[in-house]
C-alpha cells in the first residue's frame, strides 16, 4: 500500500509534458501489445497448417519412388549411403522395409527410403526451416509495422497535437509567471490570441485579471510612498555626509597632534644635539691624548673602544641634526657580517648582554649597499629591541640569505629572538611612530620608525612577525647593489 501510494505521489509531481507522455506511451504499448498477441496466435497456427500440408504432400510423392521434378526443389538425391550420409541406425531398417519412408533421428528435416529395384538410397530435405522462417519474419514485420505505428502515433501526438492544444498555453503562463518574478511588466500577460476556448484558456484569462487588479494596487502604494522614499533618501544622504566629516576631522586631529609631537621632539633633538657637541668634542679629544699616551695593550685596547663609542655619539648628535638640515651620505658596498658585529658590540655595553646568547649566522661574503653608519643604527635598534625582549637566559640570532626579487638580488636579513614576541595588537603598528611596549624610559617607540625610514632610503624594505616556535623576528631587505638610478639619486632620496 505505501509503494503504491509513494508511486502514485512520485507520478503526480512530474511536470504535465512527462505526465502526459507516460500515459499515452503506457496507452500505446498496450494497445500495441493487444494486438500482437491477437495476430500472431492466428498467423502462427495458419503457417503450421500450410506447413503440415506441404510435407504430407511431398512424403507422398517422396514414398511412391518416382523421381518427380517437383522433388527437385527439396534437394531430391539419390545413391549410396554414404554419399548421402544415411544414419547407420537406418540403413538396416530401410533395406529390410523397401519403400518405408524414415526420417534422421538427429535432424528431422532430412527424410529417407530405399528402393530395391536398383538398390539405391534416396533421400529429400522438408521445409521445417522455410516455415519457420516465413514464421519469424512474419513475426518481425508484425513488431515492425506495430511498432512504426507507435512511433509515428507517438510522434504526432507529442510534435502537433500537445504542443499546439496542451504544452504551448502551459508554457506561455510559465513565462508570464517569470516575468511577474522579475517585474518585467511588458511580458507578464498571456496575449489574447494566445488564450483558448477550453479550461486552460479560462484560467489564463483570471490569471491576466488578477495579476492586473495587483498591479494597479502596487501603483497606488507606489505613489503613496514615493515621498517618504525621497525624505529618507535625504535624511540618509546628510547622515553619511556627517559620519564622513567626522571621521575626516577626527583623522585631521590625530594628524596634527602626531606632527606637533614630532615638530616638538626635532626641536628638542636639535637642542640636545647642540648640547651635546661640545662635551663629546672634549671627550673625544681627551680620549685621543690618552691614547697618544697609553702604552700597554689592554689600555689601548679599552681607550680605542671609548673612541670608537664617542665618534658614535658624534655620529648621533648628526642624526638629530637632520631634522633641521641637509646632509649627504656616503654610499659603498659593506660587509654584513662586520656590520653586524659592530652593531652587537655597540649594543654590547649594555650590562644585559653579557647573560644573553648572540649568534651572528651571517656569511662573511655577504654584502650589502649602503651608508655603514645609517645602517649600524638600524642594526643597533632592532639588536637593543631583541636583547630587552628576552629574558635570562635568551638567545639573540641573526642570518642572511641571498635572494633574487624584482629582477635584482637583495640580502634577507632575519634578526630573531626566543622572547614572548610582539603583542598581537601592536604588531600592525609596530612602524608607527611612538609605538612601543616597554614602559620604561628606554622606550621611546621612535626606534623602530625611524629604522624604517632609513631602511626605505636604502631601497629595501623592513617587516616584523612573530615566530611559530616563540619569539618575535624583524626581516630587512637590503639591496646588493645600487639602484639602476646610480647612487646620487639614492642620496637625494635620502633627504629631501
Amino acid at each position: 500500500m505505501m509503494g503504491t501510494r509513494k508511486l502514485g505521489r512520485l507520478f503526480g509531481d512530474l511536470k504535465v509534458r512527462p505526465k502526459l507522455m507516460v500515459l499515452h506511451n503506457i496507452f500505446f504499448i498496450v494497445l500495441t501489445c493487444a494486438v500482437y498477441f491477437s495476430l500472431m496466435p492466428l498467423l502462427e497456427q495458419r503457417v503450421l497448417q500450410a506447413r503440415t500440408r506441404e510435407i504430407t504432400l511431398i512424403t507422398r510423392l517422396f514414398s511412391q519412388g518416382n523421381s518427380h521434378p517437383e522433388l527437385a526443389v527439396y534437394d531430391f538425391r539419390q545413391g549410396d549411403p554414404d554419399q548421402l550420409n544415411v544414419p547407420p541406425s537406418l540403413r538396416g531398417v530401410l533395406r529390410a522395409n523397401p519403400g518405408i519412408v524414415r526420417l534422421d533421428p538427429a535432424d528431422r528435416t532430412f527424410a529417407f527410403r530405399y528402393s530395391a529395384q536398383d538398390a539405391m538410397f534416396r533421400r529429400i530435405r522438408l521445409p521445417y526451416s522455410f516455415y519457420e522462417e516465413v514464421l519469424e519474419r512474419a513475426r518481425w514485420t508484425l513488431f515492425a509495422v506495430l511498432g512504426l505505428v507507435y512511433v509515428l502515433a507517438v510522434l504526432l501526438l507529442e510534435l502537433f497535437i500537445m504542443p499546439r492544444y496542451v504544452y504551448r498555453p502551459i508554457q506561455a503562463m510559465i513565462q508570464a509567471d517569470e516575468a511577474v518574478q522579475r517585474g518585467e511588466r511588458g511580458e507578464e500577460m498571456v496575449a489574447e490570441g494566445e488564450i483558448l476556448g477550453d479550461e486552460i484558456g479560462q484560467i489564463m484569462r483570471s490569471r491576466n485579471a488578477s495579476v492586473a487588479e495587483l498591479r494597479r494596487h502596487e501603483d497606488e502604494l507606489r505613489r503613496h510612498e514615493a515621498e517618504l522614499q525621497m525624505a529618507m533618501l535625504q535624511v540618509e544622504a546628510i547622515n553619511e555626509d556627517l559620519m564622513r566629516k567626522n571621521v575626516m576631522l577626527e583623522t585631521a586631529r590625530r594628524s596634527m597632534v602626531e606632527q606637533d609631537r614630532l615638530a616638538s621632539l626635532g626641536m628638542l633633538s636639535a637642542s640636545v644635539a647642540h648640547e651635546m657637541n661640545t662635551p663629546l668634542a672634549v671627550l673625544h679629544g681627551s680620549i685621543e691624548k690618552l691614547l697618544e699616551t697609553a702604552r700597554d695593550m689592554p689600555t689601548i685596547e679599552r681607550l680605542a673602544r671609548m673612541l670608537r663609542v664617542a665618534g658614535r655619539l658624534r655620529k648621533i648628535s648628526e642624526s638629530l641634526l637632520d631634522f633641521a638640515r641637509v646632509r649627504k651620505d656616503e654610499f659603498s658596498p659593506l660587509r654584513l657580517r662586520e656590520l653586524i658585529e659592530e652593531s652587537w658590540g655597540l649594543v654590547g655595553i649594555d650590562e644585559k648582554a653579557g647573560e644573553v646568547k648572540f649568534e651572528n649566522a651571517v656569511a662573511a661574503e655577504a654584502l650589502v649597499f649602503g651608508n655603514q653608519d645609517r645602517l649600524v643604527q638600524v642594526f643597533v635598534n632592532l639588536l637593543r629591541n631583541a636583547l630587552h625582549a628576552v629574558s635570562k637566559p635568551g638567545c639573540v640570532g641573526v642570518r642572511a640569505e641571498l635572494r633574487r626579487e624584482d629582477g635584482r638580488e637583495v640580502q634577507v636579513i632575519a634578526v630573531e629572538d626566543n622572547g614572548p614576541g610582539i603583542p598581537e595588537d601592536v604588531l600592525p603598528h609596530i612602524f608607527n611612530a611612538f609605538v612601543t611596549t616597554r614602559l620604561d624610559a628606554r622606550g621611546t617607540g621612535l626606534g623602530l620608525t625611524v629604522a624604517e625610514g632609513i631602511v626605505q632610503q636604502h631601497h629595501g624594505t623592513i617587516r616584523a612577525e612573530n615566530r611559530s616556535e616563540g619569539g618575535a623576528r624583524i626581516e630587512v631587505r637590503l639591496p646588493v647593489a645600487p639602484e639602476v638610478a646610480g647612487p646620487d639619486t639614492l642620496l637625494q632620496s635620502a633627504h629631501p
